[in-house]
Order: C-alpha cells, then structure tokens, then sequence
C-alpha cells in the first residue's frame, strides 16, 4: 500500500522533530521532508511532490497565509494548517489550506505526541483523499433569490465537516434577513467557533453567533454550537423553538455532532424544516437527515464536484436522505425555493 507522503513546514527545531517522529510514527504515512520556512517548503514540494503538507501560520521571510497564496495557484496540494488560537486560520482556510488543528501552547513533550497521534494524522489522512480543486469551483455566485419567506417559524439545520467553514460561508452571504432562524454544526476545536461565528458576523447581512443555551432560534439569526464536548439540540419552549448546549460523549467521533442536532430538529421541528448537509469526511449527519426527512422536512445534500470531501453528503445521499442534490453556489438558492413552499 502506498503512504500517504507527508510535507512538514514548521520552523520550531523542536516542534519539528517532534511532528516528523509521531507522524512517521504511523504506517500508513511518509513524511518525505521538511522545512522551516516557506521558500524552503516551495523547493521541498517541486523535489518531493508530497501529496500533504502541514504548515504552521507564523514563519520566518514569510507567513503561512501569504505563502499559501501564492502557492495554490502553481502547486494545489491539500494543506493542514497548525495555528494557535488565532483567526488567522481562517484566512489560511480561505487561501486554500483543507483544515487546521490548534496548536498544543505550553504543552509538553509527550502531550504534543498526544496532540499528533490523537488529531493531526487523522487530519493528514482526511486531507490526502481531500479535492483541492474544489475550491476553485465556489466562486460562481447563484443568481440572488426572489422567493419571498411568508412563515417565519421555520428552521434551517446545517451540518459540515472538513472544508465545511469555506462551504458555510458561501451558502451564508447569500441569505438575507428574510431567511428563517439557522442552526449549524460545523466540527471545529473549541474557542475557534466563537472566532468564526464573528467572521461570519462581519462578512454577512444575517446575525451569526456561536450559540448557548437558552438561545432562541430567530429569523435573521445564525446559531453556531460550540466546539469542545457538548451538543447543541433544539428544544421547543413557550411556543418558541430554543438552542441547548449539553455535555455528552463523542456521536459518530464528534462533539458536537450533526446527527444529534438534526435528530432534534427532526423530533421538536418536523415538516417546518430543511436541512442541508455539506463538505466532511465520515457519515455525521446522514442518519440525522434522513430522520429530517421522514419527518416530514426538506433536505438538501452538496454535490460530489463541490465537495472538498465528498463523504458526509456521499452517505446521506446513499441511504436516501438527500432529496435535492445541489452545487454550492446552488444551495441557498434552493433553500429559499423550498421555504417560499413552507
């Protein structure tokens, strides 16, 4: 079996070896060289043709960010990005990078071991499989809608996994203030949603915030859950449907997870729902969405040629969850097609 070969661009002497050793650590992956800088990594990646590169945010002669921007467009290669809590991340994702992981600050030897074996080689194996040329396909915007949304007490349920962050973003610009309350789980490490939810604040006409519980589901409004170790399900309180954030372990491998959300909105929401399942590896999310379904509410799965991973809305689509199938620049036009029918 071929290894996935492996790129590693971090300029911590230390940090470095330290990746190197617990990613070669694993059979199934190569790391073919290194580098410490991006003009390093650019001569590394023309001699090696590494299928992943991992790279840190803050490097010398140059940064991450502007490297990859310059690098995409010559050598598309999938790209994990290692960041301290920072936004910064997202415009790495937004320059190309697949995903990111946060980087362990002051932790010790054998916790970044920990940080290797545990999160970023299952990162370097979803991205070795990611379509980096997918990426390039979302810039065609859809028309803007006109269907007008006359029942406002309907719920839009997103779930996303990897490359999801870039997927939301697109299919959030294009909603207005119109469009019924949202509720998103996009797997994320803890304190970067609150981070991207105000990215997403700032770059959209909807109010996005990460959510907590109590919060009511309002129209105009985007709910984003929390990263770390609880769920976000709906409830219905006083006529109103409300946001939950509850402790629980790992669904599908994932907390917070799409199935738990979307089986809530499937048991509390039924017919006066859509659900729109996106970019991700694994299955989460699928069987929530079929739930949706049965219950009575519209779903919406993106297309394989959009995807950066076609994994999450590959099986929902395969059990029959999915009822249309859309491009991503397509989504939110069909999302308000199916409420302006609600």
């Amino acid at each position: 079996m071929r290894r996935i070969r492996v790129l590693v661009v971090e300029d911590s002497l230390l940090f470095r070896e330290i990746l190197v050793r617990g990613l070669s650590a694993d059979q199934e992956i190569e790391v073919v060289a290194t580098a410490k800088d991006p003009f390093e990594a650019r001569d590394a990646i023309i001699a090696h043709r590494p299928d992943v590169m991992t790279l840190d945010v803050e490097l010398p002669k140059m940064n991450g960010i502007e490297f990859l921007r310059k690098l995409m467009p010559q050598h598309p290669l999938p790209v994990i990005v290692i960041s301290s809590l920072s936004s910064k991340v997202f415009d790495a994702l937004n320059a190309g990078a697949v995903d990111f992981v946060a980087k362990p600050v002051g932790a010790s030897g054998i916790q970044i071991e920990d940080f290797v074996k545990n999160e970023l080689i299952e990162k370097v194996k979803v991205a070795s499989v990611a379509k980096v040329s997918a990426k390039k396909k979302t810039v065609i915007q859809s028309p803007v809608h006109n269907e007008k949304v006359a029942n406002k007490n309907l719920v839009v349920a997103i779930g996303a996994s990897t490359g999801g962050t870039e997927a939301i973003a697109t299919v959030l610009k294009e909603f207005d203030t119109d469009i019924p309350g949202v509720v998103i789980v996009q797997h994320m490490p803890p304190k970067f949603t609150e981070m991207y939810a105000q990215r997403l604040d700032n770059m959209c006409k909807v109010r996005v915030k990460e959510a907590k519980t109590g919060d009511v589901v309002l129209p105009g409004q985007v709910l984003i859950a929390p990263g770390g170790d609880a769920h976000m399900q709906l409830v219905k309180v006083n006529g109103n449907f409300q946001v939950v954030i509850k402790k629980g372990p790992k669904v599908n491998g994932h907390c917070p997870s799409v199935d738990v959300l979307f089986q809530s909105v499937a048991e509390v929401v039924k017919n006066n729902a859509v659900g729109i399942i996106l970019t991700g590896m694994g299955g989460d999310g699928a069987k929530g969405l079929l739930e949706m379904k049965k219950a009575g509410a519209r779903t919406i799965g993106q297309d394989e040629s959009t995807c950066i991973v076609y994994g999450m809305p590959k099986v929902a689509y395969e059990i029959g969850a999915v009822e249309y199938q859309e491009k991503l620049p397509e989504i939110a036009k069909r999302t308000y097609s199916l409420l302006s029918k609600m």
